[in-house]
């Protein structure tokens, strides 16, 4: 009888240890009652704009700077130019939800990991629509999430303003990937970043406002 009490002790032990790990994300969050099913993301939709931004990227501790170029070339698809500051293209991407096409790309640059990440976080950062399944909110904003395959997408809304101020990527129990945003009008963003969790790689996107 002591052993079984024991046993079941430990199971439950270990099953409280499993939903903790599992709820980690959302732990400082609180559950609120679902208020949207949809969430449209207003940055990087007018396919009459070129999003054009100064771009620094640091990976474990090497920079690099150029220009970063998305234009929305129909329904479901962006094109991602990347160049140096001089103009010299490094690499050229076609990319929308379920396909991706790699232009031209700089040999240096030719590696698949890299691509892997780029194309992960660029589809990321141009994604235009998000389904919710569950709300939650803290003391600012407004947090929903939406299911990314095996994944899942954690979108920050400003109680304030209502500005789309941060998207969390991430497993079931760890942050993957955090883009933010800085926007004046919810409309276009004037600065992003993207941080990776689990890698040394950061992504700082300036607006290059043309003299």
């Amino acid at each position: 009888m002591q052993k079984s009490t024991i046993q079941f002790l430990l199971i439950n032990c270990i099953l409280a240890m499993v939903l903790v790990s599992c709820g980690s994300v959302t732990k400082n969050y609180t559950p609120k009652k679902l208020d949207k099913t949809v969430i449209e993301v207003p940055y990087f939709k007018d396919s009459k704009t070129d999003y054009v931004y100064k771009t620094n990227i640091k990976v474990y501790g090497h920079e690099m700077s150029g220009i970063f170029i998305a234009k929305k070339i129909n329904d479901t698809t962006h094109r991602v130019v990347f160049t140096t500051e001089f103009g010299n293209k490094l690499l050229d991407f076609e990319i929308s939800e379920t396909t991706f096409k790699v232009n031209s790309i700089v040999s240096e640059l030719d590696k698949k990991i890299l691509i892997n990440t780029l194309k992960e976080d660029f589809r990321l950062l141009l994604k235009k629509d998000y389904l919710i399944q569950e709300q939650f909110e803290n003391e600012s904003d407004n947090i929903y999430k939406s299911a990314d395959g095996n994944r899942d997408n954690y979108l920050f809304i400003s109680k304030k303003d209502q500005k789309l101020e941060k998207v969390v990527h991430s497993s079931k129990t760890k942050e993957k990937i955090t883009l933010t945003f800085d926007s004046e009008n919810n409309i276009f963003a004037e600065k992003i970043q993207i941080n990776h969790q689990n890698i040394k790689l950061n992504i700082a996107l300036n607006y290059f406002k043309s003299e």
